[in-house]
């Protein structure tokens, strides 16, 4: 991939939420407020600040805004139904935007379209360059909003820079940042993570998980769901006490450690870095790669399954009865208990062992 006047008019806020249910006109507004926005599928896009997803009461996505910086005043807000979406962008006038807490010499860059939007399914080229940095010159100005989520609603949060935090919601949430740490805790349905740059940490979420970065540390604990996916092209994943059915983890460059792992088809795949994996249950298959580095399973007593280990420099190492099918100088192939299931484990450089637990 993140002080004005408050509106000061109750009326004016009623009717604003009245006009926005019908499927009126995008209308326009001072930024910092509260907004309410109908409809089961909801977008929020705001470029700089901090965003906190939170449940919420009632039918309708409460989103409350603070415009903070010395170009606060300039920050519009714009609502309006695109497409099938009810969605709430915060306008920034210029393209070059000042975020202090970015840190001085620090930038990103991506493309904003002309009502607001940006990211999403129309690709990124489209639209104005806009350029956040932590210093220097342009309109100093951000915002930092609160998003109040009923149970069972669909609502995606976009942001360029600053953070993220996701806490107990039910729901089918996205959040998608160009450059921004993202914390998410407690939640239930959906969940969706996409950063371009950026840590990532989900705890305590049950159903399905995905998460895709293109730079940054991934650590997700307590996930209970019927499928987990992370992919990230440069950075570690780390990973604990995970019940899902299926678990795929594709990293370009970074170690993966899983432990308490409860999965039937797990698929660790890392360009460079050590693998290590914690199995609490048998597997219906289990698929390690790694260009570069050594590879560590953790068996629980009792599993049975098909193995087959290759490993262009490095030993392979047992400490559990085997039976050999095949043997040669870096590969190896035989069955451990009844051979239900299925282990392939290749590395291009490293050691391969399997331990009982």
């Amino acid at each position: 991939m993140t002080a004005i006047r408050n509106l000061r008019v109750a009326a004016g806020l009623a009717v604003l939420g009245t006009l926005i249910s019908s499927g009126a006109e995008p209308l326009r507004a001072q930024a910092s407020g509260g907004y309410s926005l109908s409809g089961d599928r909801v977008a929020v896009y705001n470029i700089a600040g901090i965003m906190r997803v939170q449940p919420g009461t009632g039918s309708n996505v409460q989103v409350e805004i603070q415009a903070e910086g010395a170009d606060a005043g300039d920050l519009e807000v714009e609502t309006g139904r695109i497409r099938s979406t009810e969605t709430l962008r915060v306008i920034y006038p210029d393209d070059r935007i000042v975020y202090r807490d970015l840190g001085r010499g620090s930038r990103s860059d991506f493309r904003v379209r002309d009502d607001g939007t940006f990211f999403g399914d129309e690709g990124s080229r489209r639209g104005r360059r806009v350029t956040i940095s932590g210093s220097g010159r342009g309109m100093e100005a951000w915002a930092d909003i609160t998003v109040s989520v009923p149970s069972g609603k669909r609502v995606a949060v976009y942001l360029g820079v600053g953070e993220v935090d996701v806490t107990n919601v039910d729901g089918n949430i996205l959040v998608d940042v160009a450059s921004a740490p993202v914390t998410a805790s407690g939640t239930r349905g959906v969940l969706t993570i996409d950063t371009g740059s950026g840590s990532v940490e989900v705890r305590d979420a049950e159903g399905d998980v995905e998460v895709d970065t293109g730079s940054g540390s991934v650590d997700v604990s307590d996930i209970r769901g019927d499928r987990l996916l992370v992919d990230t092209g440069s950075g570690g994943v780390e990973g604990s006490d995970i019940d899902v059915r299926s678990l795929n983890i594709d990293t370009g460059s970074g170690r993966i450690d899983v432990r308490r792992l409860a999965s039937s088809d797990v698929l660790l795949d890392t360009g460079s870095g050590s693998v290590r994996v914690e199995l609490l249950t048998d597997v219906d298959e289990l698929v390690v790669d790694t260009g570069s580095g050594s590879v560590t399973v953790s068996i629980p007593e009792g599993l049975g399954a098909e193995i087959d280990v290759e490993t262009s420099s490095g030993g392979i190492d047992f400490d559990m009865p085997v039976t050999v099918t095949r043997f040669g100088r870096s590969s190896l192939q035989g069955r451990i208990g009844d051979g239900r299931g299925r282990i392939h484990i290749d590395t291009g450089s490293g050691s391969v062992r399997l331990i009982s637990r």
